[in-house]
C-alpha cells in the first residue's frame, strides 16, 4: 500500500468466538507500523465493554461499538463511526474486528454504505476458523454452525487456526468443509495466527483477495432469517430484529466489586457449564502481594491471565458469551466470590 493512495483499505476479521481475531488483528497492526503505515480500528463487542481492545496499542486510533453486533442492533452506527474515524484520524487503512456473532453479509452492507461519502475501499474479508471447534459444531450441527458456514462462505482469506490441535486427518476434514462452504478463498493453515510474512505483506499491500460478489439470492437468504425479538435491556433500536444464525448467542457483563481470590476465581472458570464458550475480562486477585490486574481470556475450557497495567480507568469486569446458559447461576457465583474474605 502506498500512503499516497486516493482511497483508504478496509479488512473485515470475522470468525466465531474464541477463534483467534485479536491475535491475528495484532500480528495486522505491527505489520502496518513496520512498513510506517497508520492503521485505525473498529472493535465490536457483544458485551458493554471493550477488552479485546486492551490488547491494542493505545496509539492506534479505535472506535468502540458496545453492546450490540455490527450486523444487529448497531448495524447503522457502523456507517458513522467508520466515517468519523476517517475524518478525525485520516488512517491509511482500518481493520474492522467483528463479534464473533457477526453475519458477514450485513457488514458488508454497513462497509459499502460508508463508500458513498467516504473514501474507503473494502479490500478483504478475512475469516478466522478454529479448527477442533468447527469440526465438533459439524457433528452437532445447530445454529451455531450454520453461523460458522456463513462467516467462511463470504471470506476472501480464510485461516484454519489451531491446527495443532488437529490431529490424523481432522485437517483434512476441516479443510474440506471450508473448502466445501467457500471454493474461492485461499487457506491458510496457523497455530495463534502466526500467518507467514509473504501472506501479511499481500494484505498490507492491499491485495488481499478481491471480495467476492455476493449474489442477490445470497443476499435476500440473509435477509429472510431476520425475524422479531426482544433483545434484552442492552437493545435501543426501534425495531427488534437478529438473524436466526446469532439468534441464540447471549452475553452478560458483571462488573465486580473489588478484588478476588485467584484460586477461586480459576475454579470458578473451570466449573463454567459447556453453554458458556467465551469469557474475557479485567480481574484484580486479593491474594497476590501488589494486587495485581490481569486481562483473562476462556474458551472452551482453556483459560489465559496476561498481567496488565491499563491505562486511564479500567473497570474490572467480567464478560460472558454463549448459549442459553443460566444469567442467575453465573451471577450467583460471581456474588459469592466477591464476598468472599
Amino acid at each position: 500500500m502506498h500512503k499516497d493512495k486516493q482511497t483508504i483499505d478496509v479488512h473485515i476479521l470475522t470468525g466465531f468466538l474464541g477463534s483467534g481475531k485479536t491475535t491475528l488483528l495484532t500480528r495486522l497492526l505491527q505489520s502496518y507500523e513496520s512498513q510506517g503505515l497508520k492503521a485505525a480500528v473498529v472493535m465490536n463487542e457483544l458485551g458493554d465493554v471493550n477488552l479485546d481492545g486492551l490488547a491494542v496499542e493505545s496509539d492506534v486510533p479505535m472506535a468502540e461499538l458496545l453492546g450490540g453486533c455490527i450486523c444487529c442492533s448497531i448495524r447503522g452506527d457502523l456507517s458513522m463511526e467508520l466515517k468519523l474515524l476517517i475524518d478525525q484520524h485520516m488512517p491509511d487503512v482500518v481493520i474492522i474486528e467483528a463479534t464473533g456473532a457477526a453475519n458477514p453479509f450485513e457488514m458488508i452492507d454497513g462497509v459499502t454504505e460508508t463508500s458513498l461519502y467516504a473514501p474507503i475501499e473494502l479490500k478483504s474479508i478475512i475469516a478466522v476458523v478454529d479448527g477442533p471447534e468447527l469440526l465438533a459444531r459439524s457433528r452437532s450441527g445447530g445454529q451455531t454452525f450454520k453461523l460458522m458456514k456463513e462467516q467462511i462462505r463470504c471470506a476472501s482469506q480464510l485461516l484454519l487456526n489451531k491446527v495443532d490441535r488437529l490431529e490424523g486427518d481432522e485437517r483434512m476434514q476441516a479443510e474440506q468443509l471450508m473448502r466445501e462452504t467457500n471454493g474461492y478463498a485461499p487457506i491458510a493453515a496457523t497455530v495463534r495466527c502466526a500467518v507467514d510474512e509473504q501472506w501479511l505483506e499481500a494484505i498490507v499491500d492491499g491485495d488481499g483477495g478481491a471480495v467476492r460478489a455476493v449474489s442477490d439470492e445470497e443476499v435476500a437468504h440473509s435477509h429472510s432469517q431476520q425475524h422479531s425479538h426482544d433483545c434484552g435491556p442492552n437493545c435501543e433500536h426501534e425495531h427488534h430484529h437478529v438473524h436466526e444464525s446469532h439468534a441464540h448467542v447471549m452475553s452478560l457483563t458483571h462488573f465486580l466489586t473489588g478484588p478476588v481470590d485467584s484460586h477461586a476465581f480459576e475454579a470458578f472458570l473451570r466449573a463454567l457449564p459447556d453453554n458458556v464458550y467465551r469469557a474475557k475480562g479485567v480481574v484484580t486477585f486479593s491474594d497476590s502481594e501488589t494486587a495485581s490486574r490481569f486481562l483473562f481470556q476462556y474458551a472452551y475450557k482453556e483459560t489465559d491471565f496476561i498481567r496488565i497495567n491499563p491505562q486511564g480507568k479500567v473497570n474490572d469486569v467480567a464478560v460472558f458469551i454463549g448459549e442459553h446458559f443460566s444469567r442467575e447461576a453465573v451471577l450467583r457465583e460471581l456474588h459469592a466470590l466477591e464476598q468472599m474474605k
